[in-house]
């Protein structure tokens, strides 16, 4: 449920219960004999007015205990023996806050009040009468702020039950994290350092040999040189993913020369005015331009690409196009990097679309949502 639904369900409750008080203290004067004198008449607005103040209590639960408090004593020295039921809901709301204190004080205010009241009113009550009747309201204002201090120690504990399973949580966050973080360093970052090595090796003695250096050689080497950038910001990130941000858009155009010295004829092109734009938004861009680019560099063949970045007012648009060997009526295979794209667009509330062009080549496009900050 939204905190805005929750909201007003409260508020539904609470005018709920301030109603159906009213109600209740109104029909309980009422049947008593009054004439409709003034001060009669102020007597049922103060049990009107006592009753509904109660839709508040949320709010303002100090301030309804004692306006609760002034009604009660105000009806019966208007010659009302009805009893205190709003104040002890506002002793309730009040010890459901955690103002104890002030509750106490209020309730031990009432309590001395209440007879004097009596007293001005000029009711005639029986010793045996008040007595007893004292030690009712006593026992309801103890019932009631009981209530109140048992379902506020509920809650705290299970907001600190919750925080408890919410630092756990982030605890084995941290430790899968970096356990990843490990596994990866052990398993590929070594393999990709030597293939790197190799492949630099290898255009260093064919350029020293006065061979010409073929073009897959070459690709060899700054692939091995990306993957290794992108395998150590990746080992950074999960060791410290605030310290160390991963790559994002201020990173696509060299992304895209990347490409290009490989033998990949890419070029960039942005539209709209430049926005801000959320970290994760950011790095689903740069990913997905990285994931089109190198299928294109492995699957089109001799091919060029386009990488479009559009800024629109609410929406981040992608298109990567190539014009290389992919056919109108050939349905793409979703691979990993494919199916990797997609979540990440989903996840962010986006769309995505790669698919064959009329015209030949594939594309890739997707919209991300994102908020004007700038």
């Amino acid at each position: 449920m939204s905190a805005g639904r929750f909201r007003v369900r409260a508020a539904v409750r609470d005018w709920v219960v301030a109603v159906g008080v009213a109600a209740a203290l109104l029909v309980t004067g009422l049947s008593a004999e009054h004439s409709a004198t003034p001060v009669d008449l102020v007597g049922y607005a103060l049990l009107v007015g006592g009753g509904l103040v109660l839709a508040a209590g949320r709010r303002a639960p100090v301030v309804v205990l004692a306006v609760t408090g002034l009604c009660a004593v105000g009806y019966q020295a208007a010659g009302f023996d009805v009893p205190v039921v709003a104040f002890l809901f506002a002793v309730y709301a009040a010890m459901r806050a955690g103002h104890r204190r002030v509750t106490v004080a209020a309730s031990v205010v009432l309590l001395a009040a209440l007879p004097l009241a009596a007293l001005v009113s000029l009711h005639d009550m029986g010793e045996a009468y008040a007595q007893a009747r004292g030690a009712l309201e006593l026992a309801w204002l103890v019932a009631a702020g009981a209530a109140g201090e048992a379902l506020r120690q509920a809650e705290r504990r299970a907001d600190e039950a919750e925080r408890t399973r919410e630092e756990a949580a982030l605890r084995r966050a941290d430790e899968e994290r970096l356990h990843i973080a490990r596994e990866l360093h052990d398993s590929l970052v070594h393999q990709i350092s030597v293939i790197k090595v190799q492949s630099e090796v290898a255009v260093h003695l064919a350029g020293k040999r006065g061979e010409p250096v073929p073009e897959s050689l070459l690709a060899i080497r700054e692939a091995g040189r990306e993957a290794s950038r992108e395998l150590r910001a990746t080992l950074a990130a999960l060791r410290d993913d605030e310290k160390t941000p991963p790559r994002g858009l201020d990173h696509v155009q060299e992304l895209v020369e990347g490409f290009r010295t490989t033998g990949l004829d890419a070029s960039l092109r942005i539209e709209g005015p430049r926005l801000d734009v959320p970290a994760a938004v950011g790095r689903t861009v740069y990913r997905i331009v990285q994931e089109s680019l190198t299928n294109t560099a492995r699957h089109a063949g001799p091919a060029t690409a386009s990488v479009l970045i559009d800024y629109r007012p609410d929406t981040l648009a992608i298109r990567v196009d190539d014009d290389g060997q992919a056919a109108p009526d050939t349905a793409p295979t979703p691979g990993v990097g494919l199916l990797g794209m997609r979540e990440r667009v989903t996840a962010l509330g986006g769309r995505l679309r790669a698919e064959p062009r009329d015209e030949g080549g594939f594309t890739v496009q997707a919209e991300l949502p994102v908020e004007r900050t700038s």
